[in-house]
């Protein structure tokens, strides 16, 4: 995947002339019918790690990761919404094919395109564009997974080149791509490690930059991607430093954010794919004489994910306008965390639902849905864990609701940017004193509920726009009753703790044996 065979160049505009948006999708999409359903079969396809090489050759044909790079530089601009169209058109056929892009773009190409000196630029989106070459963001470490302002790979400067040594592991694309930015804090001569995060420009091509993959993992889903544990050991020139425009944290914090807000790029075509298949079935399935379509209750499954569709619709429309590039997102935590998290949980509902309503043959790594499971799974883990993410929510709500000197939650939400349109559809669950003291798992129910308010205003902000009305009704619905349950949980006062050395006297055959 180094380097992608360029036989099919020849069917490429030049860097500089790339066609229209509309028609750039329409030849990536002609590219995954022939790859995925004509000259191969992407339910075969998915058992196997990886992609066969003739897979990659024909998508990164359409030069698909054009759209996250500067115009100057012969791409599209990195705008919002194309980067998102993208996502959510790869993702219909494949949430692995889709999330590589997203590593690509949301990763590597943004954060690049924004931080990296001007000098590094040129030669790397050149490959990126006449040689298909990709690249993705190493954070996370063995000992410090969501503790990232801890990591421990450091980095020193030695002869106008920064040395950085460590381990990073379950970046995207681990052993693929040929560039990475890594992130590591320097180390000082009495070898203590700097508070703030600096990140660097890689090229496993170069001398003394080559990434030891030390294991590679067997992970449970999204097998195309290959993922594993890195040692880091490599000397970088100067200009490969990103240059943040504060400090090296609020760099990490926009890069986050941003990506965070194109998750739903990556739910958009997935949930769609999930309605469409269970609408299908549910109309070619008959039971007890009538289709499974004409049933009550699977009209209440399809009907939310309907909704799911709808509420992701709202989350692309709002990501496109306010997550470019040009904006600082490092203050925008609260809302990168709640589109992160709502979408994700709602991307693995989906594929439950539909395992769901198929039954037993949806229970196969082969079908859609089975697939769907696995592979959406650990979208609600990775770039922060949702349930960090919830109680995240809380914490920032209660700050804002400190320094606005106001306990009630209904008429702070009402006021508040991100809720003042949906505040009044749910008033009457959160009109109450919020007590501002909670333990961490009230932080983790309310943050839940918060990111649904958001969600809900999101979805009222697209009906503006003229979206589908019956569909907009379907999502504040769908939204309305799931605050409601989540709010009838987080007024239960559940302190219950785990009984330790929980097996004496609680073995139930001694209850029962003669």
């Amino acid at each position: 995947m180094k380097h992608v065979n360029s036989e099919s160049n020849s069917e490429q505009n030049t860097p500089n002339v790339l066609p229209p948006f509309s028609e750039f999708i329409s030849a990536l999409k002609a590219k995954m019918k022939l790859v995925f359903h004509e000259r191969g079969d992407i339910d075969q396809l998915s058992l196997k790690r990886g992609l066969p090489p003739f897979v990659l050759r024909e998508i990164m044909s359409t030069n698909p990761l054009a759209v996250g790079i500067p115009k100057e530089y012969g791409g599209r601009g990195g705008k919002m919404s194309e980067n998102i169209a993208l996502l959510a058109t790869a993702s219909y056929e494949s949430l692995a094919l889709s999330l590589t892009f997203g590593i690509n773009s949301a990763l590597f190409l943004q954060p690049f395109g924004k931080f990296g000196q001007a000098e590094a630029k040129a030669p790397v989106f050149k490959r990126f564009m006449e040689e298909r070459t990709m690249g993705g963001l190493m954070i996370t470490e063995p000992d410090f997974g969501s503790d990232a302002l801890n990591m421990q790979t450091s980095y020193t400067e030695e002869n106008g080149k920064f040395h950085l040594k460590g381990k990073k592991h379950w970046a995207g694309l681990t052993g693929w791509a040929d560039y990475w930015l890594l992130s590591g804090r320097q180390q000082t001569q009495s070898g203590k490690l700097q508070r703030d995060i600096d990140f660097f420009l890689c090229d496993v091509n170069a001398p003394d930059q080559n990434i030891e993959v030390e294991e590679f993992f067997e992970n449970l889903g999204l097998y195309a991607i290959p993922y594993g544990r890195n040692r880091i050991d490599v000397k970088l020139p100067a200009v490969h430093k990103l240059q943040p425009h504060s400090t090296g944290v609020k760099m990490m914090l926009d890069l986050l954010h941003r990506s965070r807000m194109q998750f739903p790029g990556m739910g958009m075509g997935f949930i769609k794919r999930m309605l469409d298949e269970a609408i299908t079935h549910c109309n070619q399935r008959f039971v007890g004489g009538k289709s499974l379509f004409n049933y009550d209750q699977v009209q209440q499954r399809l009907s939310k994910l309907q909704a799911f569709y709808t509420v992701c619709s709202a989350m692309c429309t709002n990501s496109s306008e306010r997550a470019g590039l040009e904006v600082d997102m490092a203050p925008h935590g609260m809302e990168a965390n709640a589109v992160k998290s709502v979408i994700t949980d709602y991307m693995q509902e989906a594929a439950q639902s539909v395992v769901q309503l198929v039954g037993a043959k949806a229970y196969k790594l082969n079908h859609i849905a089975g697939r769907g499971t696995a592979d959406s799974r650990p979208f609600q883990i990775f770039e922060g864990s949702n349930d960090i993410l919830y109680a995240q929510i809380t914490e920032g709500l209660v700050k804002l609701m400190k320094r606005a000197k106001e306990n009630n939650l209904f008429q702070f939400l009402k006021d508040f940017n991100l809720t003042n349109k949906a505040a009044e559809f749910v008033k009457k669950q959160v009109d109450f004193n919020l007590d501002l003291q909670m333990p961490q798992r009230k932080l983790v129910e309310m943050g839940k509920i918060i990111g649904r308010v958001i969600s809900l205003n999101q979805v009222l902000d697209m009906a503006d726009k003229g979206f589908r009305k019956d569909l907009i009704d379907g999502g504040v619905t769908m939204l309305q009753q799931e605050i409601s349950k989540l709010m009838a949980g987080f007024s239960f006062n559940n302190k219950y703790q785990v009984v330790e050395g929980y097996e004496e006297n609680s073995l139930w055959f001694d209850l029962v044996a003669g």
